[in-house]
């Protein structure tokens, strides 16, 4: 198969390319990595009338620390966090989700914040967002406005993004000595889409547990944190009994997808399992 006809438009600036999303409005699409839009045009499940190509907007494609957070632009690839790009616990964290992106060549070419726009359930950066409380910067004709993960994801390939707006920078906060990092996902093969995942950020204060975030992405239509999974490890050194007890509650909170990959029941264990883990990695047990 091949794509429907199409008007191509590559702007240089943003300002540029915000007035053709303005002006072509739902009929057309933004295209960076393209990883997932391509595929859907050349089998007609995507059919944009405009495609506007932002990869020639120079002042979109960075990485840098600002203001207490790693600042994401648009244009920057998943393959740029394999290695760390920044220190801390945050910096250990991105390079072991990075690896567990689909394929090598899809890392290469595909973008952080086109795949937080495109909202798949199992997409391994709108975990990471959701779990670290990112701050999504989007800008349109009519101004800029920031969301947060929660405002931000609607449902499984489903947003707040406007059709004249993009998706311009996504900040990470940094995570002080305090905190350690621990993540866990399952596919049936390597660089499939993920059944789960789950991401913790935990801050220690004298080998316990001071405050947790748990997320949790695969099994459900978006990602989200488990409170009741956060508010059972405060106070412990995440051990055994505790990592259990998070996953437990963690399955029991969701409401879980069930297609022909896997049972609602299958990925609520799942869940279950990779709490575990990621706790476990956390904590260095």
């Amino acid at each position: 198969m091949k794509p429907v006809a199409f008007q191509y438009f590559a702007p240089h600036t943003l300002d540029e390319a915000l007035v053709l999303v303005a002006e072509h409005g739902e009929e057309g699409r933004v295209l960076a990595g393209g990883q997932s839009l391509v595929p859907a045009m050349n089998f007609r499940l995507a059919r944009p009338a405009s495609l506007i190509d932002i990869n020639r907007i120079a002042a979109l494609d960075y990485l840098h620390e600002r203001d207490g957070a790693l600042c994401i632009g648009a244009l920057a690839r998943h393959a740029q966090f394999e290695t760390p790009v920044i220190g801390g616990a945050l910096g250990a964290l991105l390079p072991q989700v990075a690896r567990h992106i689909a394929h090598l060549p899809i890392r290469v070419r595909g973008t952080f914040a086109g795949s937080l726009a495109h909202a798949a359930p199992a997409s391994e950066w709108c975990l990471v967002a959701m779990t670290v409380d990112a701050e999504l910067v989007v800008a349109g004709r009519r101004g800029t406005r920031t969301l947060g993960p929660g405002e931000f994801f609607l449902g499984a390939l489903t947003t707040l993004l406007e059709p004249d707006e993009l998706l311009t920078e996504i900040r990470l906060p940094l995570l002080d000595a305090g905190w350690r990092t621990g993540f866990a996902e399952f596919s049936r093969r390597a660089g499939d889409y993920a059944l789960a995942i789950c991401a913790v950020c935990l801050r220690m204060e004298d080998g316990r547990i001071a405050e947790a975030r748990v997320g949790i992405g695969g099994a459900t239509d978006r990602p989200q944190r488990i409170a009741a999974a956060e508010q059972a490890l405060l106070g412990s050194t995440g051990g055994g009994n505790i990592r259990r007890e998070a996953g437990q509650l963690a399955s029991e909170a969701i409401d879980p997808l069930e297609d022909v990959q896997a049972s609602a029941g299958y990925r609520r264990d799942l869940v279950r399992a990779m709490v575990e883990r990621a706790v476990a990695g956390a904590c260095g047990s």
